[in-house]
Parts: C-alpha cells; sequence; structure tokens
C-alpha cells in the first residue's frame, strides 16, 4: 500500500477545496428521498474523489454515499475497495459549523486498513494505516509536521463522553445518566471519533443506525491509536455488507469491557 495515505491526503485535500467553494452559500442544498439533506458541495466533492481514484486506482470499486451501489451480489465478490463519505456532516455545513469532514477508506477482506478524515474548513487531517499508527496533521500552519496520536488511558474519576449534535439516541442517554460525574463533549461528523482516538474523549456511543462509510476512515484511525470500533455486542465492524447500515456502535479509547458491559445493563 506504499503512497497510499500520501494519495488519499492529496485527494481528501481537493475535494475540500472544491467543498469550500460551495461553503456558506444558500442556495445549495436539496433533499434526499429519506429527507437527509444533500448539498452540491457532497456532489462536487464526490465527483472529485471518484474521479482522483480511479486515475490512481484504476481496478478499484468505490462505495460511495452519493455514488450508485452495485448489486449485493456484485459486491460480495470485492477483496478491496474505497469506502467514502464525500461530506460527512452535512447538517454542520449547512449551519456553517465548520464540524464537517470528507472521509475515505481503503478496505480490504471486509475491514478497514488505511483512511484519512479531512476537516476542510480548519485544513486538518487525521490518517492512518494498518500498522503504522495513527496521525493528525494540522495543515494551517505552514511549519507542522503529521504527530502521532494515541487514546488516553481510562480514569473513572474524570470521563469524558463525547455525542452526536443531531443524532443522539436513548441509549447514549442512559450511559450518561449512570455516569452522573461525567462531562460531555457535543461534535459533529467523523470528528467524533477522532476526539476519542486524539484522547480528547473516552467514548464515543451511537445508538442510531450510520452507514459503513460513516465509520470506516475512523475506524482505522481510532484503531491504530489505540482504541477500538465495536458493536454492542463487542464485534468489530464489517465493511460490504448486504445491508450497508451499522448496528449500534461503541467507540473506546480503553477498556472497552468496561463500556460494553455498562451499556449492556
Amino acid at each position: 500500500m506504499e503512497n497510499t495515505v500520501t494519495n488519499l491526503i492529496e485527494i481528501s485535500k481537493a475535494a475540500g477545496e472544491a467543498i469550500l467553494q460551495e461553503y456558506g452559500k444558500t442556495d445549495t442544498v436539496y433533499w434526499k428521498a429519506d429527507d437527509s439533506p444533500l448539498t452540491r458541495a457532497d456532489r462536487k466533492s464526490h465527483q472529485v474523489i471518484s474521479s482522483e481514484l480511479k486515475r490512481y486506482y484504476p481496478d478499484m470499486p468505490i462505495l460511495s454515499e452519493e455514488g450508485s451501489y452495485d448489486s449485493y451480489q456484485d459486491r460480495s465478490q470485492w477483496n478491496a475497495f474505497w469506502c467514502v463519505d464525500p461530506v460527512d456532516g452535512t447538517k454542520e455545513f449547512i449551519k456553517k459549523t465548520g464540524e464537517f469532514t470528507v472521509n475515505i477508506a481503503r478496505i480490504e477482506n471486509s475491514k478497514p486498513v488505511a483512511g484519512v478524515i479531512y476537516v476542510p474548513a480548519g485544513n486538518l487531517f487525521y490518517f492512518a494505516e494498518k500498522g503504522k499508527g495513527a496521525y493528525k496533521w494540522d495543515r494551517s500552519r505552514i511549519d507542522s509536521e503529521p504527530n502521532m496520536i494515541s487514546v488516553r488511558r481510562l480514569d473513572k474519576a474524570q470521563i469524558d463522553i463525547v455525542a452526536s449534535k443531531d443524532h443522539a439516541g436513548p441509549g447514549v442517554r442512559k450511559l450518561i445518566d449512570a455516569l452522573p460525574d461525567v462531562r460531555t463533549k457535543s461534535m459533529g461528523s467523523s470528528l467524533k471519533f477522532c476526539l476519542v482516538a486524539e484522547g480528547q474523549a473516552d467514548v464515543y456511543y451511537r445508538d442510531i443506525p450510520t452507514f459503513e462509510w460513516d465509520t470506516a476512515a475512523a475506524q482505522i484511525i481510532v484503531e491504530e491509536a489505540g482504541g477500538s470500533v465495536r458493536t454492542t455486542d463487542g464485534e468489530l465492524l464489517s465493511y460490504n455488507k448486504e445491508d450497508l447500515r451499522n448496528p449500534a456502535v461503541i467507540c473506546t479509547g480503553s477498556h472497552p469491557g468496561f463500556w460494553l458491559e455498562l451499556i449492556n445493563k
């Protein structure tokens, strides 16, 4: 996979530039059949990512939120593919919070092996490759270099839970209520996973369904930082399922058993 992450960084950067061309405009929002928002930025980012991935890797299929999906019969033959969310956090993009990302992951044998999360509004990257660690790179500073990140050790006296701004379900409230002194942080898009990966939070629990492109890049980053992204049954997430929706997801920095026991009470 030589140069994979380097290529993904540059591709996500180009997609981010296309996204920012639409940032702050008021006439870019459309609505899908499921009432979720879609913007011109989503479409432009998808086009950039798809064309660039095909240029670098012409034989590797792409599974993108904004693309057309192959049938499972065809997808089941894929040993490796790209899993892409052109704009993760479209609601944050519309609200102009800056908390939206570009997510690109390489999947092999149903598991993510490389991934990049790019924050266009901050020119900030999180990236990882299997066996090579996880990194954060603030390219808003000219002299910056990638810095390795890692999850933090669990201190039960000082617990931070990160939750979705728009999609926190009843299970999240139950978890917060079970820990009376817990501190909560609210964040949009895949940045919630990144807070755990860089040791700014202990856990992110998502009991409302996500899709594979929402978690793929984040999973390899969290894993390479020393954490895990699992179902509430304790299984690692798998990819290219017949149903592209994920079950409830719990992202932990350390001691996943502690969190699994707590949420399954």
